[in-house]
């Protein structure tokens, strides 16, 4: 057997084998010789050792987390085992004992890297020199402060140019209303005004006069502290737009270097597929550019050895251990489909020569029944109580026409508008509000936007929560690479925002009440797992945790105002866990 692939003892029966290779991009469970000999990895990782010299600890600290693979394959002799890997690098290192190598030309990328990231390291220094320079940091602050000082003096000077305004147009009036006034009282015809106005008359014109010249004063002052405010900015502006620009230079000039260097680096990747064909790498991905860190990921790193050494691959399997990555999206133990972004180009041609089955999507389970359970329904609105693996809405596949909307549409034929006001996860189960009619639906879509609605779910936690209650508050928004788990981006992210409290305790478990405030895609499931939020993914997650009988959430009350009656009503169906 090779030394690079560990056989199974004792070895697998031939039926356990399989013909066709498991699509590395299954979304449902992997293999189950992969699973046995990833199982076998996670033992080793668990006791506490990678690899000589490697202790699995560092793997506990903040970003020190990896996606490992397993690749089954048969050897010359007929014996399965398998072979294993991880993503990019571990401890810094590309090649650790026990481990596959890198697909990389070794020799090339020894000639080129060390001189190209001397020059990367060097302009980027450069750069942050440049960023950090005094006469730039001192002019960023100097044009900070002077934008702060001219919006004071602008607004202090709006205030007093309002109180004027309402001042005048209060005289204006009194002196338009006394005039007024003093013309009704006459009960006969007037007789002709004097060709000379009266003192009472021409007072009450110098005072209009002297009214509108402060209003043309305050428009002239307004113009003076402009101009006065774009002198003061023309002083500055130009020398900091100097220094600006050479800093664009710079960064521009780094990516310009960093760019070239990589397509470099990709030169040095060679990829074979199952026919024993070679391409560049960069010839893979239709952009030319592929993204950074391919062909470094496990799944490819174990096939491009397997097809190396003339083994024939069974099948694959990739899981993350360590620390979750700090978007979140990753438990440690779980397992994962292979990557889009990185190796959906990438492995199809490497498994071109193989017979791969097509990749088994999730599928939700067969219903076990046709209705709906009905809480509370009246001629404006029902209140339904999802059970979990039951979609809300049609998916897009044909087969997913299934759902509670659908069963609605059924229930009420004359029912007109969208029907549901909100949806919960495939997964989750519990109250879902529908609307008969659309100015019922618009009217609770409202209440729901305004944050009127208040929801409590309730979930078990797989772990220990740290305090009693609390608030978590991060951003999150979909992974575009992995959908559709969502992944926390304070860059890019919408708000979400859940309160909870500790209701019980029950050994490695821990119940818990959640209060959003928002209701982003997957919120509580993320919060729940997320190390900014309760670092405990909710239990039987199989996105962001464990895979178990069903996810262990439920939607158990609903408060919001009858937009038929106006009155405040509540309904509550405790979570059948």
């Amino acid at each position: 057997m090779e030394t690079w692939v560990t056989p199974f003892e004792p070895q697998p029966a031939t039926a356990d084998v399989g013909g066709r290779f498991p699509s590395p991009f299954d979304e449902q469970a992997p293999h189950a010789l992969a699973r046995r000999a990833a199982e076998q990895l996670q033992a080793e990782l668990r006791a506490g050792q990678v690899a000589p010299g490697i202790p699995a600890a560092v793997l506990d600290s903040r970003e020190g987390g990896k996606m490992f693979g397993v690749l089954v394959v048969r050897g010359h002799d007929g014996r399965i085992g398998f072979l294993r890997a991880f993503s990019g690098m571990l401890a810094g290192r590309w090649d650790v004992p026990g481990f596959v190598p890198p697909l990389f030309d070794r020799e090339v990328r020894g000639r080129l890297e060390p001189e190209g990231e001397a020059v990367v390291k060097a302009l980027h220094a450069r750069t942050e020199a440049h960023r950090a320079s005094p006469e730039l940091v001192e002019l960023r602050a100097a044009l900070e402060a002077q934008q702060a000082r001219h919006a004071s003096e602008r607004a202090a000077m709006r205030a007093r140019h309002e109180e004027r305004r309402k001042q005048r147009h209060a005289r204006r009036a009194e002196l338009t209303t006394g005039n007024a006034v003093r013309q009704g009282l006459a009960e006969t015809p007037r007789p002709p005004e004097p060709a000379t106005a009266s003192p009472d008359e021409a007072a009450r014109r110098a005072t209009l006069h002297a009214l509108d010249q402060e209003s043309r004063g305050d428009k002239a002052e307004a113009r003076r502290l402009d101009a006065v405010q774009e002198e003061e900015r023309r002083a500055l502006a130009p020398k900091l737009a100097k220094l600006e620009r050479r800093l664009r230079a710079l960064e521009r000039l780094r990516r310009i270097v960093s760019r070239a260097l990589m397509k470099r680096l990709h030169d040095t990747y060679g990829v074979q597929n199952a026919r024993g064909e070679r391409r560049p790498l960069r010839t893979l991905f239709s952009s030319g550019e592929p993204p950074s860190g391919a062909a470094d990921c496990a799944a490819p790193k174990l096939l491009a050895q397997a097809f190396r050494l003339g083994l024939q691959p069974l099948a694959l399997a990739e899981f993350w251990w360590g620390a979750p990555p700090p978007s979140g999206g990753r438990v440690s133990g779980a397992f994962y489909a292979a990557c889009r972004d990185k190796c959906g180009p990438l492995l199809p041609y490497m498994m071109e020569g193989l017979s791969v089955a097509p990749p088994r999507a999730f599928a939700p389970p067969a219903a076990t029944s046709e209705g709906l359970s009905i809480l509370f329904e009246d001629a404006w609105l029902v209140v339904v109580d999802k059970p979990h693996d039951l979609l809300s809405v049609p998916g897009r596949e044909a087969s997913l026409t299934d759902s509670v909307l659908t069963r609605l549409r059924a229930r009420y034929p004359h029912a007109t508008g969208p029907l549901l006001v909100h949806r919960l996860d495939l997964d989750t189960s519990g109250l879902l509000v529908a609307a008969l009619d659309p100015r019922t639906h618009a009217t609770l879509q409202r209440q729901f936007l305004h944050r009127t609605v208040h929801k409590r779910y309730v979930a078990w936690l797989q772990g220990l929560v740290k305090g009693e209650r609390g608030t978590i508050d991060f951003p999150i928004r979909v992974d575009l690479d992995d959908r559709p788990r969502q992944i926390h981006d304070p860059v890019h992210g919408k708000p979400a925002v859940t309160e909870w409290h500790v209701l019980e305790r029950n050994g490695e478990r821990t119940r818990v009440a959640f209060f959003p405030h928002t209701g982003r895609t997957h919120q509580l499931r993320v919060h729940a797992a997320h190390p900014l939020g309760l670092g405990a993914p909710i239990v039987g997650d199989r996105l962001y945790g464990h895979p178990g009988e069903r996810l262990l959430l439920h939607a158990e009350a609903l408060s919001f105002l009858h937009p038929g009656t106006g009155q405040p009503v509540t309904f509550e169906r405790p979570a059948p866990f």
